[in-house]
């Protein structure tokens, strides 16, 4: 995919050198709008956060973001089409895929005037970012696998990861939030922040969302495109894989199998962490070695 064109929409995201950040907005990307948000300065190397199914950018929470743009990175998240405030469809209907869904994020970096970044994918977030750099490896720096698998291994199997049609009426906030803290918790681990932290997350989430049913449910309907796992021998970036040793959903089996199937990937284990995004108690490694990794 090539860069778009220098329009208008385009130029008021822009950001000049030595710009501290940049707040929500949105751009057109890919045949919808996207919001996304950056933090740091536009000079530095770009790193592009690619949320799991089914998540704003929000549980990519602020200060995660800050310390990793105060390591001297240009951080960069959005809102996944059908969650916050990106473009939405009828809930149960979603006309796309998980190949739209990869090309939102190069709409992304287009938008924003990044010809390569350092790509950096969360469970379903990782899916998309294996066939980014399988189908677009000029896009990428480096490539960072979290909580994600390259498909079926002996166990646990990966159906395990879409949950189950939800009965919460997303359109009453409590049962929304609710629902959406008892997922979270329940796939976490050890180091999954308290309630009440999820409960204000949550609550932020669902403020900021255009349709939440739409936002649960749309992603795991969506078709997931050609498979690229065959190809994963071709990628040629430095690849880390970070995986959570008590993740409920992908066993160790998984990032062990992307490790072996990717040239020279580095496999990182994280000890008590689940299938969630990084916890405030593991914000120092995580961050160190995403660092480190795209130094």
């Amino acid at each position: 995919m090539s860069l778009s064109g220098d329009s208008a929409a385009q130029e008021t995201v822009r950001l000049r050198g030595n710009t501290p950040a940049m707040g929500e907005t949105m751009v057109p990307a890919n045949g919808v709008d996207l919001c996304l948000e950056a933090f740091g300065r536009r000079d530095d190397p770009a790193v592009l956060l690619i949320a799991g199914g089914a998540r704003s950018m929000d549980w990519w929470e602020d200060g995660f973001c800050r310390r990793l743009a105060d390591g001297g990175r240009f951080v960069i998240r959005y809102d996944h089409r059908d969650t916050g405030r990106s473009t939405s469809f009828p809930a149960g209907a979603p006309p796309y895929s998980q190949v739209d869904m990869a090309e939102d994020a190069l709409g992304v970096l287009d938008a924003v005037g990044v010809a390569r970044a350092h790509i950096v994918g969360l469970s379903l977030g990782g899916g998309l970012a294996q066939r980014l750099a399988v189908e677009d490896p000029p896009r990428l720096r480096t490539l960072t696998l979290m909580s994600t698998t390259p498909g079926l291994v002996d166990d646990p199997p990966v159906a395990a990861v879409r949950p189950q049609p939800p009965r919460t009426d997303f359109s009453d906030r409590a049962a929304a939030v609710d629902e959406l803290v008892a997922c979270v918790a329940a796939a976490g681990g050890p180091f999954t922040a308290d309630t009440a932290h999820l409960r204000q997350l949550a609550e932020r989430v669902f403020d900021r969302t255009t349709d939440p049913a739409a936002a649960y449910r749309n992603h795991w309907l969506a078709a997931c495109g050609p498979p690229v796992r065959d190809r994963l021998g071709t990628v040629g970036v430095p690849t880390l894989v970070m995986h959570g040793t008590a993740d409920p959903l992908l066993s160790m089996a998984h990032p062990a199998a992307l490790a072996r199937e990717i040239p020279d990937a580095r496999l990182l284990p994280l000890p008590g962490v689940g299938h969630e995004f990084p916890p405030r108690a593991v914000w120092g490694v995580v961050i160190e070695e995403i660092l480190r990794h795209t130094a």
